[in-house]
């Protein structure tokens, strides 16, 4: 059995952000994210459990109920919820935003120096296509076989980490995730990620036409912009190998 899945951010530096004065980055857009989830598995209970104020206290009794060794004011937060209509809520500790997080969609970075955001993050290419799996790559759940599978093959662990990534496509070989600049359409099995939305309409991205991102077009040393809303906006690059 699976669970809906979302993932995001606590960070008291978000309040001075004139864009998105709340603790909690994009917290309506999660909640819209599980809504349309329920619907598409048919999760009746699920869709039932849902509102924002719920959502709300949950992340906020997360962070609440924090135990670390050491004070923290940024957090990690995974949400789940199941189809029964449980939402359960855990917070971990992140380092707290120093700038907007969104502030790298506007660096179009063209030489080989380092980005003003920090080290590059490295991006392999799956050497295999990942084909799209109906509601297990179109939602975001728990089922992470297919991910876990394309980091296994670039020799990544399942787990994320903050300085690799693989930038998967499906079998016709459009790219599907790592969103770039001009992010994958979702017909190609991209999942609607809740910052790839905030930056779709603000304009900071556009989504590509058909067969205007493919396996073809990816060089190694190309920029790559990748986003979601734990760690906002980062710098890549595609390695070699």
């Amino acid at each position: 059995m699976y669970d809906l899945l979302t993932s995001l951010r606590f960070d008291e530096s978000l309040e001075r952000l004139r864009t998105r004065p709340s603790p909690l980055l994009l917290l309506g857009y999660h909640l819209d994210r599980l809504r349309e989830a329920a619907v598409a598995h048919e999760w009746p209970d699920a869709q039932q459990a849902l509102d924002y104020d719920a959502l709300l206290h949950k992340c906020q009794e997360a962070v609440a109920s924090y135990a670390g060794d050491a004070p923290a004011s940024a957090f990690k937060i995974r949400v789940t919820l199941s189809r029964a209509g449980l939402l359960t809520a855990t917070a971990s500790p992140v380092k707290p935003f120093k700038i907007d997080p969104t502030s790298p969609s506007f660096s179009k970075p063209l030489t080989d120096s380092a980005t003003l955001y920090g080290p590059a993050m490295t991006l392999f290419v799956d050497p295999e296509p990942t084909p799209p799996s109906g509601l297990f790559t179109s939602t975001k759940t728990t089922e992470r076989t297919v991910y876990n599978a394309s980091r296994a093959r670039v020799g990544l662990p399942s787990l994320p980490t903050d300085d690799a990534d693989v930038i998967m496509y499906n079998s016709q070989l459009h790219i599907t995730e790592a969103s770039e600049w001009v992010t994958p359409p979702l017909a190609s099995g991209c999942l609607p990620g809740v910052l790839r939305r905030w930056l779709l309409q603000h304009k900071r991205i556009r989504e590509a036409a058909e067969g205007e991102l493919t396996k073809s077009r990816l060089n190694p040393g190309d920029w790559v912009l990748l986003f979601n809303c734990v760690h906002g906006c980062r710098l890549g690059r595609i390695t070699a190998s």
